[in-house]
Parts: structure tokens; sequence; C-alpha cells
């Protein structure tokens, strides 16, 4: 007798309070000033999205030198150094930040320990936006460490005035892992006063960790240069799931990757629009994973409120047509 066949749906999934934010942040930007509203970065790391505005009339751009003088330019949610800000003010630019207030916050815990002489080990990828913009709050102070590997290698200035911040998005834990090589070379190593990983990246990698064991393979739905989205298939593997992929959309799926498959995984990054992975379950039932099941193993109720130069731009516009 074949074995049932089911999808395993892990929750939380998709879109974190940050990423609604700043998506909402440049749709409101548009309704407000029109297009062309220039936005630096892909706003969050999701093609689909990315596609979605630029019809509507976003252009995105690498750098402010880019966007014309005068215009108005939304900063992604994963932060932008200090530099972009005085680039922006010398184009004369209308700027909305719509950086992660969880980003914001390492930003402000980077700033604040160089003030106070410290080093600063920023676990993190080389490149990624977020630790670029948090590079740039205090570049003298900071030195990147990207792995375990990476820690056992590191030279710092003074080990006794030494703590570590982290980028949001990694995996909770490899990020401990390299933080205990850290201590074990330096014991007076200091942790960040809160935890800089997020919420969101915490709750869905939980989320995986809860499902995996019992999944033949594991689809995650995320685009590539979305770290959390990439961190979600090995946390997959590293929690027992035989096989796992990545995928932007359902276009993307392969049917050897369900064969002999009783149990699949559905989980998707923080970024991604539940469309597109009700898409990837549609695709699943139609080759008879039609049970699904969910695996909700944190409820999230945060949100943030809008950037509040936005904020006060739509209370003018609405005063003005009040008043009109």
């Amino acid at each position: 007798m074949s074995q049932e066949k089911k999808v395993l749906l892990a929750a939380p999934r998709g879109y974190c309070a940050g990423v609604d934010r700043a998506i909402l942040t440049v749709e409101k930007a548009l309704d407000l000033y029109g297009s062309p509203v220039y936005v630096r970065k892909e706003i969050v790391h999701n093609k689909h999205v990315v596609e979605s505005l630029q019809e509507r009339g976003v252009i995105f751009v690498n750098e402010v030198e880019e966007v014309p003088d005068n215009a108005t330019v939304v900063f992604s949610a994963h932060g932008v150094a200090p530099v972009v800000h005085q680039e922006a003010a010398e184009k004369n630019l209308k700027t909305i930040d719509a950086t992660c207030p969880l980003v914001t916050k390492v930003h402000a815990e980077a700033r604040r320990f160089a003030n106070e002489g410290f080093d600063i080990i920023l676990i993190g990828h080389e490149g990624h936006e977020e630790v670029v913009g948090t590079s740039g709050e205090a570049p003298d102070s900071i030195t990147l460490v990207e792995d375990p590997a990476a820690a056992r290698e590191i030279e710092v200035k003074d080990p006794d005035k030494l703590i570590w911040l982290s980028q949001t998005t990694l995996s909770v834990d490899e990020t401990l892992e390299t933080v205990e090589v850290l201590k074990e070379r330096f014991p007076n190593l200091q942790s960040p006063p809160s935890d800089d990983i997020c919420y969101a990246t915490q709750n869905r990698q939980t989320a995986v960790k809860a499902m995996s064991p019992e999944c033949d393979v594991v689809i995650v739905v995320g685009s590539g240069n979305s770290s959390n989205s990439v961190r979600l298939v090995e946390v997959a593997l590293d929690a027992g799931a035989t096989a796992s992929y990545r995928v932007d959309s359902y276009r993307e799926l392969e049917e050897s990757w369900i064969d002999g498959a009783s149990t699949v995984g559905v989980t998707s990054g923080a970024s991604v629009p539940e469309l597109l992975v009700n898409e990837v379950l549609e695709w699943l039932a139609e080759r008879g994973y039609g049970t699904v099941e969910e695996i909700r193993t944190a409820e999230e109720t945060l949100m943030f409120a809008l950037p509040p130069e936005l904020r006060r731009d739509m209370k003018a516009a609405s005063a003005k047509g009040t008043a009109s």
C-alpha cells in the first residue's frame, strides 16, 4: 500500500514586520508623491516583490548618484551607512529610510560600542547590504567574521575590550558556534545587550527545525540573495530533512525532487509574499500532495510604524485634503 502524501507547512513563514513595513513604505510613497520613486538597492531581497514594484513605477538603483537631484529615494530594509545619507543630502534628495528597526538597533549598538572604545567583531556575510551598512557606522572599530573557521584566524587590537554583534538574518546555530570559537580565543569577549538575530529569522528557523525530521524534502520559497531564505535550506538539512531546495517560485520546482517522497515540507523566507507559497502548494496538490498540515511554533503580532518622514507627509496631505 502506498504511503499517504502530505505537506507540512511551516508557521511562521513569509513576511516579517520589517519587510511588511518596507514594502508598504514604497507603496505609500508612490501614492503620495507619484512615480517615479527611486529605491536604493532592492527594497527587500525578493525578485517577485521588486518586479511588482517596478511595474508600478519604482526605479531601483545601486547608488544614490544614479538618482536625479531633488528626487525621492527610499533606503531599503537592510540599512545604509552614514556616508549614503551624506551623499543624498548633497544631491538634495528627499529621503525615506525604510531600514528595519531591528537593523537600526544594531547600527546604534555599533556606534555606541565604538564610542566607548570597544573593538567590534561583526558576524555576517561579506558584501551583504546589511553588513555594509552596519560596518559603515564604525569602520575603524569593526572586523567582519563570516563563520567559525574565520573566527579561529581573526586578530584583534585589544582582546580585553571586545564585543560581538551580528547580521540579523543569520543561522542562529552557526552564529552561536562562531561565538563559542571566539569566546575560547578571547575569554573577555562581551555579548550584545540583546540578541541581534531578528525574532522572525529565529522563528522561521525554529519552525523548520520542528518539521524537518519528518520531511523527505523541504522546499524553501525565497530568492538567492535572501540570506534568511538560504539559511532555511541549511537549517532543514541540519535538522534531519533528507533533501532541501530553494526556489523563487513554483516554476523552478522539479518533479525529480519529490520522486518517492511521502512528506514534503514547505516554508518561505521573511521577504516572500504568501501568494508564492500558495502557488507551490497548488503545484504539489496537482501531484497528489493535497493534505496540508501546518506546523506552528510561534505567533507573531509585532508591527512597526511607517518611517516618521513618510507619516509626516501623509498627515500633511490628509490635512490639506480635509481643508479643501
